[in-house]
């Protein structure tokens, strides 16, 4: 008689599947290079649309608040949805702006600054060495001057000489420019037509899962666009909390580029763990060459500022939504980084996040249920209840005989 039993019910199929799995995986591994060559050549194809995707993505929650707290009262809703997400992206087009006025001409009055302050910066340093009694032991501050210019002369003839290099560079970056504003244009058409992109993603869906699994996929894809959301949100408002406080601090003791240096603490607290510590190190270099107690109190405040940061401000604003301990961030960051340079270091967090909860709550209950601890308790119990089964039914005693007196 044919077996009827469906194949996801037979006892092979499991580890026929983690075979396939372990196959697959081993000859990607085995041939990562041409792997990672094909993903760079289809996000090369596919990249700006992919970027608009991303920034439409990044920004839909500010267009969403829009078109409930700000344009809640249009009674259309297509209109009250155009508005909320023009209104959304003029304001990240002004953010940006905004920032990329202040860091350029600080960053240019810096510079000049640095230039034209340089002899007064040597005397100093000078100074200072003399008292620790540095200077004099093998360490002359003119020797370092002459070779330092003696370096940049080199470091211009090589300029010179690689011009044809530093062209292609420069094309290179204008075509990213290019890229970046035709992807932020694309990006507006996308958030724009999401119901309906959303609509066909769902019909999709629909169609490739069985019926009794879409509702647990629905429920996977919005936890891990929660997570997402929330990290990326409340990461962005940390780091605006975290430079504007920065900020306010170096304009209270009169310290210069106050707008830089806290710019550069902001982007800096983006990237977890490390971050802190670079932007901390950056600014205290900068306010050192002007004057050396301006970075040990820019230090001391950085410190204070990180520990509220730590314990106060980021568990108000996250929350239980990420969950993970400190060894999986750290995970994240490396293998990210590693992986996908910048960008897997900022993402390399939620992924974890994403992977942490999808372990707890999917894989680990059906591990419970069917990995071979269960299994074997299973296959336990069959045999208790075949043994009792095989076991001869006892018969009951029999009462003896009541006897007369």
């Amino acid at each position: 008689m044919r077996n009827k039993t469906p194949i996801t019910k037979r006892p092979w199929y499991p580890y026929a599947v983690a075979a396939c799995i372990a196959v697959t995986l081993f000859v990607v591994l085995m041939n990562f290079g041409v792997v990672w060559k094909a993903i760079r050549t289809f996000f090369g194809y596919f990249g700006t649309v992919i970027l608009a995707f991303i920034i439409a993505y990044l920004v839909n929650p500010l267009a969403r608040f829009y078109t409930r707290k700000v344009f809640g009262k249009v009674e259309k809703v297509k209109l009250r949805r155009m508005l909320g997400g023009t209104l959304a992206f003029l304001t990240v087009i002004l953010f940006l702006a905004f920032v990329l006025g202040i860091v350029i001409p600080q960053l240019i009055d810096s510079v000049a600054l640095f230039a034209s302050n340089l002899d007064g910066y040597v005397a100093s340093l000078e100074t200072m060495l003399e008292r620790w009694g540095v200077a004099g032991k093998g360490f002359s501050i003119n020797d370092f001057i002459d070779t330092s210019e003696g370096a940049l002369n080199a470091l211009l003839g090589m300029v010179s000489d690689n011009i044809g290099s530093i062209m292609s560079a420069a094309g290179t970056v204008g075509k990213t420019t290019v890229q970046w504003i035709i992807a932020l244009l694309m990006s507006m058409y996308i958030l724009g037509d999401k119901d309906r992109l959303k609509a066909g993603a769902m019909h999709l869906i629909r169609n490739l899962l069985p019926p009794e699994r879409f509702d647990g996929a629905m429920t996977v894809l919005r936890r891990c666009d929660s997570i997402v959301h929330r990290y990326v949100v409340f990461n962005l408002l940390d780091s605006i909390i975290v430079g504007v406080a920065n900020a306010i601090f170096m304009l209270i003791l009169g310290m210069p580029y106050a707008g830089l240096v806290s710019i550069l603490v902001a982007l800096a607290n983006l990237v977890p763990t490390f971050g802190p510590i670079v932007g901390g190190v950056i600014g205290a270099f900068i306010l050192f060459l002007v004057k050396p107690w301006y970075a040990l109190a820019f230090l001391i405040f950085t410190v204070v500022l990180q520990g509220l940061d730590a314990y106060v401000i980021k568990p108000r604003l996250f929350g239980d939504s990420l969950g993970i301990s400190g060894l999986l961030i750290l995970v994240g960051i490396i293998v990210g980084g590693n992986m996908f340079g910048m960008v897997g270091i900022l993402l390399g967090v939620p992924a974890i996040a994403i992977l942490d909860f999808l372990n707890r709550d999917y894989f680990l209950p059906w591990l419970e249920k069917k990995g071979p601890r269960a299994r074997a308790e299973k296959a336990a119990a069959r045999e208790a209840e075949r043994a009792a089964a095989e076991k001869p039914a006892e018969k009951p005693e029999e009462k003896p005989a009541e006897q007369d007196d």
